[in-house]
This record gives structure tokens, C-alpha cells and sequence, in this order.
């Protein structure tokens, strides 16, 4: 297994908020949020979809990556998630 198999991701909240994390496995830390194992985030925050993933990390790439996401304003955010799916 190689150790560049880590994933960023944001998550679309019901109330439109967004959610950033990283994973190896994204489908099985989705159904984790769903189902309310996952981060306290969305205790208040129902989760709706991934909108944006990105893939080809190890694990500190990942984190570093995830940080600098989170740090950015919620429109650079979505211009982020724009950009993506575009």
C-alpha cells in the first residue's frame, strides 16, 4: 500500500456550511458523519454531499492541505469547490 493514498474532502452541510477533513477511505467517513460517528461538526450540521475531493496525499500533505483550506473564507471555499467541478 502506498502511503500516498490520503484524500482532502469537503462536505456540503444542510445549511450550506462546509465541512473540511482528510481520509483514506471517503465513502466509509461520509457514512461515518451520516450516521453521527464521525467529527462533532455535524451533531449541528446535518451532513448532504461531498462537493470536493482531492487525492494523491500522504498523510502530512493531507493535513497541511486540509488546514490551509479551512483557513480560507467560505466564498474561496466555493470558488474552490467551482473550480473542481468545472
Amino acid at each position: 500500500m502506498t502511503a500516498d493514498n490520503w484524500l482532502v474532502y469537503i462536505i456540503r452541510c444542510r445549511d450550506n456550511s462546509l465541512y473540511t477533513g482528510i481520509t483514506t477511505d471517503l465513502e466509509r467517513r461520509f457514512a461515518q458523519h451520516a450516521s453521527g460517528r464521525g467529527a462533532r461538526y455535524f451533531r449541528g450540521h446535518e451532513p448532504i454531499e461531498v462537493v470536493y475531493h482531492e487525492s494523491g496525499h500522504n498523510r502530512s500533505s493531507a493535513s497541511r492541505r486540509e488546514a490551509a483550506i479551512k483557513k480560507l473564507k467560505t466564498e474561496d471555499k466555493w470558488r474552490l469547490v467551482r473550480k473542481k467541478t468545472t
